[in-house]
């Protein structure tokens, strides 16, 4: 039996971005309705531009914010002029929007830097801490400790302010929240922004601690929509505790040749498995729109 121990720490690092980008397309679902496929994209949007910056000699933490910048004027500028018109469509029809999104970042990502892979280092990847035994850099404690407090930080934003109180309301309803007084576009345009935030800081986390390749980075969405689907659409908790079981799971698959090669299904798996066993109408309940 191999020490697991390393895989389970890698695990809790890249399980802590799953629930980060998972925490985000609940809010955003729970605000508006769609299901954001391009949060992904947009996160590799993040990592490239701040890599890019980091070439043409920006300091590191400057070429980040560079990157958080480009993901959050991404998100907002489909939050002001795509949404905005999609908003009365159907939940696919909003969804499949978005995946259009995807498709045309990462046709424009592969046409400006290409397959090539490359790396991006953070100062905080110099810093290393011991976790049982096991050395740990200073991102994947940051990953998982932004991860806890977002939880925490949203929760308390939906519970205890006027903005939380209007997605919240907003998820009843457009129109009815409209006829309440309640600036359905701003409050979605702010969905939105927060989003784009939350998947520029996903995307530099996440390139640095897998391959930087706008491929890899775009497809960060699947393992965080299935974390979404455990909380299903709603729970910030559940989608926490969702995002770090695949991680881990996924991390621990490594050493075990026979299941080694097929550990990128866990998410899918994960994700059938919480369809076929909650009753339909734990999603049919969950509205955005």
């Amino acid at each position: 039996m191999p020490d697991l121990t390393p895989f389970l720490v890698t695990g809790l690092a890249l399980g802590s971005v799953y629930a980060l980008a998972g925490m985000g397309l609940v809010v955003l679902f729970r605000a508006t309705g769609e299901l954001n496929f391009a949060l992904g994209a947009i996160g590799a949007a993040s990592a490239m531009t701040a890599w890019q910056a980091h070439a043409w000699g920006t300091p590191i933490a400057l070429a980040a914010l560079c990157g958080v910048a480009a993901a959050t004027a991404i998100s907002a500028g489909y939050g002001a002029f795509v949404s905005a018109r999609v908003a009365r469509r159907s939940n696919v029809i909003k969804a499949v929007a978005t995946l259009g999104l995807a498709l045309a970042l990462l046709g424009l990502m592969y046409f400006i830097w290409g397959d090539t892979p490359r790396r991006l280092r953070l100062p905080l990847s110099a810093l290393n801490t011991e976790l049982f035994g096991v050395r740990v850099t200073g991102v994947r404690v940051v990953a998982l400790v932004l991860c806890v407090m977002t939880a925490i930080g949203i929760s308390l934003l939906l519970a205890r302010t006027r903005l939380g109180l209007q997605m919240r309301a907003l998820a009843d309803g457009r129109d009815l929240s409209a006829l309440i007084g309640i600036d359905v576009e701003r409050v979605t345009l702010i969905a939105w922004t927060a989003t784009g935030v939350l998947a520029g800081t996903i995307g530099i986390l996440l390139g640095s601690l897998v391959r930087l390749e706008p491929g890899v980075l775009t497809f960060m969405v699947v393992p965080s929509i299935a974390a979404a689907i455990l909380g299903q659409l709603r729970s910030l908790w559940l989608t926490l505790a969702g995002g770090l079981a695949i991680g881990v799971l996924e991390a621990i698959a490594t050493p075990f040749q026979d299941v080694a090669p097929y550990r990128s299904l866990v998410p899918f798996i994960v994700a059938i498995a919480v369809l076929v066993l909650l009753p339909a109408r734990t999603f049919q309940t969950t509205r955005g729109s």
